[in-house]
């Protein structure tokens, strides 16, 4: 097939590139900046934002569109496309939703109010609401008929620039003992950036349409620290501290990353049956963390960023007062 990815060089999008290479198809990637990863794709130096003439006269099996965050971006992508983009497949994101009153929500629920069509500012709280809107773009433009909607969760897995969940692997690695933010029991739920993106090209391979919540089946923030530090070879011990007091203490979900910040968000237990039935599956989670380590330890240019985490010396102020409490 001739795939074009918008994107295709970081992260969720590499991954699909990668994949997508690795079955053998003709597959070319959209993107700003020169370089010199995934040497066997065409690549096409363009700001999707500004002019697109380098897709005239170009056609394609199927179009991954991987980074449009507001609306006036499908419209722009279409209108120098048009139909010769093939199926489509429209990365969105699992804050589309509403949030649910339990786990195991599906596809069929509750979408937020879109957001208007000529906003153009992201933030956390339109951000759900950009990708409604553009979802609706994209169904208006290519039809149910040649459209896949993919709304995953947390991506994670090596390449991960958002420095989110690499900070924990690291953190096990560092050793002794470790914040278990509570509560315990909080829904969480995630994908590999690799298995999201083998997944969306057999989607592409198949033709596939409709709407699609891209996770592993949903556990609970305890469970996936402790299976951080099952992977891990380190002497890390997590110590449970109750979530409220650390948000009295100013700790957020910033500074102990993906932690909801002592709430429960049924959005992070939403149903994968859908996804599954069409073929998603997963590697074991193991896998996923030892290999974000191997890379973070290797990037730390990438797998670290000032705005996540607690430094080391705050980790063990707050654990010390905690202990403290417990006395």
């Amino acid at each position: 097939m001739r795939i074009l990815i918008i994107g295709g060089t970081r992260f969720v999008g590499q991954a699909m590139a990668q994949a997508a290479l690795d079955a053998g198809h003709d597959v070319s990637l959209l993107h700003r900046h020169a370089t010199d990863e995934l040497p066997g794709a065409t690549h096409l130096l363009a700001d999707r934002d500004g002019d697109l003439s380098v897709l005239d006269e170009k056609s394609y099996d199927a179009t991954i569109d991987v980074c449009a965050y507001v609306p006036g971006q499908v419209r722009h992508l279409h209108d120098a496309l048009g139909d010769r983009g093939g199926h489509h497949l429209f990365i969105s994101t699992v804050s589309v939703y509403q949030e649910p009153e339990g786990p195991g929500a599906d596809e069929d629920s509750p979408l937020f109010a879109p957001a208007s069509e000529d906003a153009t500012e992201v933030t956390n709280e339109s951000y759900g609401p950009l990708k409604v809107t553009c979802e609706n773009i994209a169904t208006e433009l290519y039809g149910e008929g040649r459209l896949a909607i993919v709304r995953p969760t947390y991506v994670v897995g090596p390449r991960d620039m958002t420095a989110r969940y690499p900070w924990w692997p690291l953190r096990a690695a560092r050793g002794g003992p470790m914040i278990a933010p509570g509560p315990a029991e909080a829904p969480m739920q995630c994908i590999d950036a690799r298995d999201m993106g083998a997944w969306t090209i057999r989607l592409a391979e198949d033709s596939v349409t409709g709407a699609f919540t891209a996770a592993r089946p949903h556990t609970t923030f305890g469970a996936l620290l402790d299976e951080t530090l099952a992977a891990v070879d380190s002497d890390a011990r997590l110590v449970p501290v109750d979530g409220d007091w650390l948000v009295e203490q100013g700790v957020d979900g910033l500074q102990l990353p993906l932690w909801t910040e002592g709430g429960v968000e049924w959005s992070l237990a939403m149903g994968t049956a859908a996804a599954e039935a069409a073929g998603l599956t997963h590697r074991p989670f193991a896998e996923t963390v030892r290999d974000t380590l191997t890379w973070a330890r290797a990037n730390p240019d990438q797998s670290t960023n000032p705005s996540w985490g607690l430094p080391p010396e705050r980790d063990k102020e707050l654990l010390d007062a905690w202990l403290a409490t417990q006395a």
